[in-house]
This record gives structure tokens, sequence and C-alpha cells, in this order.
């Protein structure tokens, strides 16, 4: 029999079973992790099913955020949040305030997850947690209020799609291109229910922040999980966030004979800045084809580029500069060690002293909520994930996805701008993992 790809290895480590691709497991849940939009059904389901003095499968696993509407933009939403607080007092578990950060960036930074693991979050772009090598996947509340009282949650086995790098990305090209690139390549839908594998030199020389890029984004073209498979770098960055010992599994990754759905190859010095059209992220194109695109806000951020390192390049980019006229910028950091730590550095006085409105740590305007929205016939140029129509707003304004480096270039001159015409750095690890440690 053929060897198996980290998907198919992962679940049959979880399930107790031999798992193949298009099998049925029942598998133990390692983490799991609700926010203030998803976690009142979640809660509500639990009772339902348990009963509302039964306990959490395990507490010291499970996570509560409050991201989305953050600091509460309404009555509802400050319900909400006042929901999340009490379910999790009264079960124990983890549970993160307004300015906390993005679930997605709490979990990794504060080690909660780790390479192996399988993580169920109730937000789509729980796929991240694979950045490290960890299986972590997106499921619906009531599953989630479900798996809180069972620690366990059925998977059909998925197929895997490999999208393998060489060589060495040019001066401007970072993981959110790549990540455009393939979304661009295979459709939204193309990846869906498989697992989304990156490999190759490229990928292997990726710093961490950026393989979380990758994964995160994996839902944007339907894929139910995305991997990078850990290497020495992947602990050496969790040791210096946590402070303890990782252990390394030198068997988490695909064996050489493993059989994928499909294989895409590239070559890194080939691929240019990319930009995603509105209004959706399979409308990536090379910048050059959108560059000179007038834009009315630009927006830094989101759980796939919030980090430090994200910001701290546009503004390395705008240091000493201004706004373009006319234009406006909403930085929201994902955490609060990031918004702390660009007060340390003096990344938050850049940015300011240029003109940008920085929010407190959260999702900001991501989905639409609040933070920055556009109104009508609004153009943006973000760093998000999404650019569905309404996802930042107004159903008749425009979301352009891209780079840090190709939105902090574009500030510059107010339209879309291609940054290998601007000087950007590549930030390894232990910049941002050294105020962690």
């Amino acid at each position: 029999m053929t060897g198996k790809t980290l998907a198919e290895k992962l679940l049959s480590d979880k399930s107790g079973t031999d798992a193949r691709a298009g099998d049925y497991v029942e598998a133990e849940i390692d983490v799991a992790m609700a926010h203030d939009i998803t976690g009142p059904l979640a809660f509500q389901t639990f009772d339902e099913v348990t009963g509302e003095d039964a306990d959490l499968f395990a507490p010291d696993r499970t996570i509560f955020t409050i991201d989305h509407h953050a600091p509460a933009d309404g009555v509802q939403a400050a319900n909400n949040h006042n929901a999340v607080r009490e379910f999790a007092a009264k079960h124990g578990a983890h549970q993160f305030d307004v300015g906390d950060g993005i679930c997605h960036a709490v979990l990794v930074e504060e080690g909660f997850v780790k390479p192996g693991d399988l993580v169920i979050g109730a937000d789509s772009h729980s796929t991240t947690y694979g950045g490290i090598g960890a299986f972590g996947t997106g499921v619906g509340s009531t599953d989630l209020g479900t798996a809180l009282a069972t620690g366990e949650l059925w998977f059909r086995v998925p197929e895997t799609m490999r999208f393998e790098v060489e060589g060495e990305l040019a001066d401007g090209v970072y993981a959110k291109d790549l990540i455009l690139r393939f979304i661009g390549d295979v459709g939204f839908d193309g990846c869906t229910y498989m697992a989304a594998e990156y490999g190759g030199s490229t990928i292997e020389s990726l710093p961490i922040h950026e393989r979380l890029v990758l994964s995160n984004m994996a839902i944007e073209m339907g894929g139910k999980a995305g991997f990078v498979e850990p290497d020495l770098r992947t602990i050496d960055y969790l040791e210096r966030q946590t402070g303890e010992v990782v252990p390394f599994d030198d068997d988490l990754h695909s064996d050489e004979d493993a059989t994928y759905d499909s294989v895409h190859t590239y070559r890194a010095e080939d691929l240019a800045p990319q930009v995603s059209k509105p209004s959706n992220p399979e409308n990536a194109v090379d910048v050059t084809e959108v560059e000179g695109t007038e834009i009315d806000q630009l927006f830094v951020g989101t759980c796939t580029n919030g980090r430090y390192e994200d910001i701290k390049l546009v503004a390395d980019i705008l240091d000493g500069e201004e706004l373009a006229p006319n234009v406006r910028m909403v930085v929201v950091p994902a955490s609060k060690s990031v918004y702390q730590y660009m007060l340390q550095t003096g990344v938050f006085q850049t940015l300011t002293d240029a003109g940008a409105v920085i929010q407190s740590a959260g999702c900001g305007p991501c989905a639409g909520y609040h933070q920055g929205v556009l109104g009508d016939d609004d153009i943006c140029l973000a760093t998000a994930n999404r650019n569905f129509p309404g996802r930042e707003g107004s159903m008749q304004s425009q979301v352009y996805l891209a780079s840090p480096a190709t939105v902090g270039a574009s500030a510059l001159y107010g339209e879309i701008t291609d940054p290998r015409g601007v000087q950007t750095e590549r930030y390894d690890d232990t910049v941002f993992a050294e105020v962690l440690s």
C-alpha cells in the first residue's frame, strides 16, 4: 500500500485507525475554539446536548475570544460578549477579552497549538494552525457545541492537493503573493474539502509568520485544512514563544510515495507580487495589471497579515513619509502583543506620523462590522483574506487584496503600486518572538 499524506497520518493518529482519503473517522480533538460571533450558539447547543451543569471535555484546551465585534458596536454585540465571559467563567475555559486579539493569533502566540494537534474552531480561518503542522479546520457552531461535550468529532479524511515551490523569491514577493497565485490558479472552489499542502525549498525557507498566511487562506480555495510540514524552525519558533521544550516528531510529513489529488509546481523567481481584484480572491493577477488603480482606503491587519512583521514592513516603507493625499489607512494589530511591541519599537509612532489610524487588536473592518467599514463606491486595498461584495462594508464598495508590501508601497502614491519599486525587508521569526519569550 502506498504511503500517507500528512492529513491521513494526523487523522489516523487521532482516530486510532488506518485512515485513508475518503474514509470517515471519529477523531479525538486536542483544542477547541470559538469567538463572540460563533460562541453563543455553540454554548446553547452544549447546554441542549448535555444539560447546563455538564463539564467541558477539556477546559484547559478550550479557548474563547472576543475579537470580531470588539469593542462592542451595539447592544447585541455587548450581550454576546457577556455570554462568552459567563460561559468561560462557569466552565473554567480560557477566555481572551476585548483588545487581546484575534483567535488565530492568540492560539499560536500563547502556545495552545503544537505540531500534530487536531484543532477545531468555529471560524473558517481555523485552517491557520496548519502553518505549524497541526490539522486546523473550521466547524459550525452546533458541531463545536457537541464537541465541547464529547471531545470528539467525525471527519471525512480529505484528499490532498500539493503546491510545490522551488527557488528564491524576488524582493517584494511574499507568502501572500504565493497564496493569491495558488487560489487564482485553482479557483475559489478548486480545493474543496481537500487538504492544501505547501512544500518545496521556497516554502521551507519561509519564516513561520509567512507559513501561517498560506494555511490561513487555504479555505479561500475551499480547503478543509492547509499544511506546511513542521520542522526545526517550527520548534524553535514555538519554544521561543512558550519558553517550554516542544517535542519534535520527525514523522509529521507526507511520505514520498503518498498519493495526491494533484501537484502544482512553481519556480519562485517567476512569481510576481499579486493582487486579487474585486470581488473574489480567485481574481488574482500580477500587480502590473492593476497598477495605477486609485484607492480610497488601505487596511492593514486581519488573521492573515496583522502580525508584527507585516505591520513593521508597512511602517518601514512609510518611515518619514506621509500617506498620499485623499487616502486613509486603518491598521489593526492581530494581538495585544503585536500592539504593545509596535509601541515599544516605534512602529506605532511611524504609522501615526504618516497619517494612519491604529485600532485596538482584533478583526477590525475585515468582516464589515466596524472600525473602518467602506462606503458606497469606496475602493480599498487590504491585507485581508476575502473581498466578496460587502465584505468590508457597502455592497457597492470594492476591495482588492494584496501583501503588506504592496499595501505599503501603494500608500505612498494613492494608487496600487508595485512594491518592487520600493525598499522592502524580509523578517525572520526572531523579530517578534523575542518579545513573546
